[in-house]
């Protein structure tokens, strides 16, 4: 048996050094969440119990954790469901050239590279100085579809560059109309990738703190609340709330996933069918 050359052996280490500053410090709050009733919030840990989850349910001992905590998961749908709209038209929109389309790609990406401090301070004061109200679900909503609809439609540009059109001038030569062939053919198809910039846009949103700091108005997102708990919370039910927090995103990417997996079979299995109907 051949033998692996040394720099495979560094190239694993540094690997999983990586690995361990990735996701050492997920662990380690997941870790210190079981701390017991005496415990505080550094090793060693006093025991192990579910003490500090017990105190998270009650309203008083970390204030309006679960009103944030919905705040957030509808501005996450409210952006999510946007974003997706929004980047499937901007895909459709940009498969042809048109007047200004390169200028217009490059302001949409602009967005990406501007801090997002800033992005929150100026739809803020746009919102403030036009007399309009500053709330999470107004100008917090639009400061966050400036970070969510970049990725959405770069991801777009992706999937429709590589799209097949044989499969609409299939369905418009046997008479289907453009909105049944974007119906019955190119949303099916991309329905893969539709999923993944709804995933983008919910979860980028559900954990967005800059550009949510000024523009939230006078209630907060959950990423706010944790942060303001920071300064006012020295128990471990911060970190059972970070547990907690982070179960949730998992589940929500697993659901994605499961949806989108559920997708890909459906397709194959319509494009079995279709196979065996023409022979």
């Amino acid at each position: 048996m051949e033998s692996r050359p040394r720099s495979f052996y560094i190239l694993s280490a540094f690997f999983a050094l990586f690995i361990l500053f990735l996701y050492g410090p997920t662990i380690t709050i997941g870790i210190l969440s079981f701390q017991g009733e005496g415990g505080g919030l550094t090793f060693p840990m006093r025991g192990v119990s579910l003490y500090w989850f017990y105190d998270l349910f009650e309203q008083q001992a970390v204030g309006d954790i679960w009103g944030s905590f919905r705040r957030s998961f509808v501005l996450g749908l409210m952006v999510m469901i946007v974003t997706v709209v929004v980047s499937v038209m901007g895909g459709l929109a940009f498969r042809r050239k048109f007047l200004g389309s390169n200028i217009l790609f490059y302001l949409i990406i602009t967005s990406l590279v501007i801090p997002s401090i800033l992005i929150s301070l100026g739809v803020g004061l746009l919102f403030s100085q036009s007399g309009l109200n500053v709330h999470w679900s107004t100008s917090g909503f639009g400061s966050q579809l400036t970070w969510t609809l970049p990725f959405g439609l770069l991801i777009m540009f992706a999937v429709f560059n590589r799209f097949d059109k044989s499969y609409e001038e299939a369905a418009r030569d046997l008479g289907a109309t453009p909105w049944q062939t974007l119906r019955h053919v190119v949303l099916p198809i991309i329905a893969p990738s539709l999923i993944g910039v709804a995933l983008f846009g919910f979860t980028l949103s559900y954990d967005e703190f800059a550009r949510t700091l000024l523009t939230s108005g006078s209630y907060n997102t959950l990423p706010l609340e944790i942060y303001g708990m920071t300064t006012n919370v020295t128990s471990p039910v911060l970190y059972a709330l970070g547990t907690l927090t982070t179960v949730f995103s998992l589940i929500i990417i697993g659901a994605f996933l499961c949806i989108a997996l559920i997708a890909n079979r459906r397709r194959a299995r319509q494009a079995s069918d279709a196979g065996k109907g023409e022979i």
